[in-house]
């Protein structure tokens, strides 16, 4: 693969991560799920992780639109921006996976951050040419977890 390629596969897929943020970031009220079949493959599964009440690890898997129908009541009442601090993408083939880290504030001046965490998404180059999503899974810090400095995005 030349140089520009492997450069034009990280500028689309960087595109893909933003896209996804954009989705679910705005004021309180509906989102436009119908954009999540630009990114996401339709066998798709999107992973909240976390930990349960006794600090067992949990995980709960969503196709696009069971995420859309679990997410979107809780983003219809709150204003919610979230976008990415480092992206770390690799490519190989048609396949490609990235790291990023975000921070997710209730709005976007905001100097206090809602959360932060990381995305970790698996691409696709489809028949099209074009990449998709086929998988994300994230989690958030939390008391013991923070980000590695080196995603934090500050220098």
């Amino acid at each position: 693969m030349s140089q520009i390629a492997y450069a034009d596969d990280k500028a689309e897929i960087e595109a893909l991560i933003t896209l996804c943020y954009e989705i679910v970031s705005g004021p309180a009220g509906p989102r436009d799920w119908s954009r999540q079949a630009e990114i996401f493959h339709p066998d798709s599964r999107q992973m909240r992780t976390g930990l349960d009440d006794d600090g067992r690890p949990t995980m709960q898997g969503f196709s696009p639109d069971e995420y859309a129908r679990n997410a979107g009541p809780i983003l219809a009442t709150m204003d919610f921006y979230e976008v990415a601090l480092v992206n770390r993408i690799e490519v190989f083939g048609n396949i490609a996976q990235a790291w990023s880290s975000y921070i997710a504030r209730h709005h976007p001046d905001d100097s206090e951050a809602e959360r932060r965490g990381i995305n970790a998404f698996l691409f696709n180059r489809g028949a099209n040419g074009k990449w998709q999503i086929v998988s994300m899974i994230w989690d958030n810090e939390r008391e013991g977890l923070a980000l590695p400095a080196d995603m934090t995005g500050e220098t």
